[in-house]
């Protein structure tokens, strides 16, 4: 480990200088790696289970979707690498110079969110692995645990790109190592799989948890990760090619990611329950306990500290003007909050996926405009410096209608093809002509980017309206 491994991150949201940029994309697959080995994903892979899915469409449908997901998402960070720019100051380039204000509001939110879910996993499973060795589950212990947590993910966060990535290059491999050890122990137990699971659903409603299993866990988790995914790689030089990127990337969300869900469905085909910490009793015991233990606190650190990192430097691209670490204390504080709300939540499995689904519905039509703007209108090319100048002298503009039109028209697609556990997200194309089907992830991205390039289309084509005094 060399000194400028570690050395303290004095950027910002301005553009990365070239002497700056040395990540490699090993380095990038590492980061998405460690992003993604984390409890989290047990449950996401659970949920087709709870569904009452077969084990076997469960494991095809997050295999599946991961593989379209990921693109998506590895397309994201091709702009950054392009660019040398954070997600979300280049959302000023579809949206406005402040149109793209709304956007990154949307990003803060969200991430406080994703902190509290990814603390709350490891806090419950500790409790469960500590129980086997006579430590009971107080409300004290799990608040020491979410604290600690919560330290030491802050600490990292704030310090930065290189602590991060260091972070996660020096830990994933270990990870990795536990992952294939819970999987052989999992899997070679008589009696913790139930390969021949089968749906006890209904033909219509058996499609409906399908697609609406693949919106949240199969495309859907790539496209959640889509807004974080050039804040990293603008730090890659532009000597390596944007493929190398693209393919590190999605290497590093994909295997993790699809291991772990069908690790999580596996074990729920017995089990019947999306909750990690019943996972872990049922399955794991002894030092194999502990262990899992390591991997269960690696987990959130290694995502948090991305979401502390990326949520200041959206709270950044809003125009505030804080620095950069008082914004990573705020959302340490505030995703503490979060996370002692989810501890208190009485249903927390029911909570987490009406979330996600919500969740995904503004992303969805989010991606479709940048991927519309980027990739076919602009054709990868990025005026930078225009990004960053005054609304009212920006070659961007102040608020692109065009973008925000778009994005106003995706949202309404996605909730009309939205199925989802709350009532009031349900949407009627949805419930009345597709029996329950979720396809809000596909209506949202192809609506919001045609509607983009129809009226940006329009715009350059309509003839200019003379004043009275021409």
């Amino acid at each position: 480990m060399t000194n400028s491994e570690l050395r303290a991150d004095i950027h910002s949201i301005e553009p990365i200088p070239d002497a700056d940029r040395d990540s490699t994309g090993p380095q990038q697959m590492w980061i998405w790696a460690g992003a993604n080995i984390a409890p989290v994903n047990w449950a996401l892979g659970a949920l087709g289970i709870i569904l009452k899915l077969g084990l076997l469409e469960t494991i095809a449908v997050i295999v599946i979707g991961n593989l379209f997901g990921c693109a998506i998402f590895g397309a994201f960070t091709v702009m950054g690498h392009k660019t040398g720019v954070n997600q979300m100051v280049l959302s000023r380039a579809a949206f406005g110079r402040r149109g793209a204000y709304l956007p990154s509001l949307l990003m803060f939110l969200m991430t406080l969110g994703w902190i509290g879910v990814n603390t709350y996993f490891p806090a419950k499973i500790s409790m469960a692995i500590l129980a086997q060795f006579g430590i009971s589950d107080t409300w004290t212990a799990n608040f020491l645990v979410i604290t600690l947590v919560m330290v030491l993910q802050v600490m990292i966060g704030i310090y930065g790109f290189y602590a991060i990535r260091t972070f996660e290059k020096y830990t994933v491999p270990a990870t990795v190592a536990i992952m294939v050890l819970m999987s052989i122990l999992a899997w070679s137990q008589a009696g913790v799989v139930n390969w021949g699971l089968k749906t006890s659903l209904e033909p219509g409603a058996h499609l409906a948890m399908l697609t609406l299993l693949m919106t949240a866990v199969g495309v859907g988790w790539g496209i959640s990760w889509v807004t974080w995914a050039s804040d990293y790689s603008r730090f890659v030089p532009r000597t390596i090619s944007s493929r190398q990127v693209f393919w590190y990337s999605y290497i590093g969300m994909f295997v993790p990611s699809v291991w772990l869900a069908v690790l999580g469905a596996t074990i729920a085909s017995v089990t019947l329950d999306a909750d990690p910490a019943k996972m872990v009793s049922a399955v794991f015991g002894g030092v194999a306990a502990l262990l899992v233990l390591l991997m269960v606190l690696h987990g959130p650190i290694a995502s948090n500290i991305l979401n502390v990192y990326s949520a200041a430097l959206a709270a950044l691209s809003m125009g505030l003007k804080l620095s950069r670490t008082a914004l990573a204390l705020i959302v340490g504080v505030a995703g503490y909050a979060v996370t002692i709300y989810f501890i208190s939540a009485p249903s927390f499995a029911k909570a987490f996926d009406n979330w996600l689904i919500s969740l995904l519905m503004w992303m969805s039509p989010y991606a479709g405009v940048i991927l519309a703007d980027f990739f076919v209108k602009r054709k990868g090319v990025i005026d930078v410096a225009e990004l960053y100048k005054s609304p009212q002298t920006s070659a961007y503009g102040d608020i692109n209608w065009s973008g925000m039109i778009a994005f106003g028209v995706g949202l309404v697609a996605a909730w009309l093809f939205q199925d989802g556990l709350v009532p009031a997200l349900q949407g009627p194309i949805s419930i009345n002509l597709l029996g329950g089907a979720d396809l809000s992830w596909l209506a949202g991205i192809l609506v919001a980017g045609g509607v983009y390039l129809a009226l940006d289309k329009y715009a350059a084509t309509a003839p200019a309206i003379a004043s009275p005094a021409e």
